[in-house]
């Protein structure tokens, strides 16, 4: 089986599409700078009720994963069907400065982890990471649930099907 065949076969599960997102401190002049980073998921999941615990799975070298490591509280976003822009945005793989991503986005900063939750999503989760599995190319954090909202965002769930995002209906 190759990658393609493996990838292909994949695309026809339907998955939510969340936001992660982490605030860092990177060393400028002068001392830290705090930097908002994100990046879209699918690979999403509750894993426990008791404890709350949730998974995500990320690219092994990634900034994300990387920023995982060192930061242990992190936010996730649950997007809506109106959010298709900001999964797009923040899909991109380093193509905008992380400074620019943030720019016309409404969020809000989670009391728990100081990370960006994007207003109008479906839900948010405020994590601290549990544990991190190695798993082939990538890497599976596990994070408790600190806080989780219901934010009265209207509208059903952004997903992806097929390499594209869809809307239910």
């Amino acid at each position: 089986m190759s990658n393609e065949e493996f990838r292909a076969a994949m695309s026809r599960l339907a998955a939510g599409v969340v936001l992660v997102t982490a605030r860092e401190d990177s060393l400028g002049e002068g001392g830290p700078v705090p930097e908002d980073v994100g990046m879209t998921a699918t690979a999403f999941m509750s894993v426990s009720l008791d404890p709350p615990l949730v998974l995500v799975s990320l690219r092994d070298g990634s900034r994300m994963d990387d920023l995982l490591a060192e930061q242990p509280r992190w936010g996730v976003s649950v997007l809506s069907e109106s959010q298709r822009h900001i999964a797009g945005r923040f899909a991109m793989k380093g193509r905008i400065s992380d400074r620019l991503l943030f720019e016309d986005i409404a969020y809000v900063r989670g009391e728990a982890s100081g990370a960006p939750l994007v207003g109008g999503a479906l839900s948010t989760l405020e994590c601290e990471t549990e544990q991190r599995v190695p798993a082939g190319d990538h890497t599976l954090v596990i994070g408790r649930v600190l806080t989780a909202s219901l934010p009265s965002a209207d509208g059903g769930p952004l997903m992806y099907f097929r390499g594209r995002y869809r809307q239910l209906g």
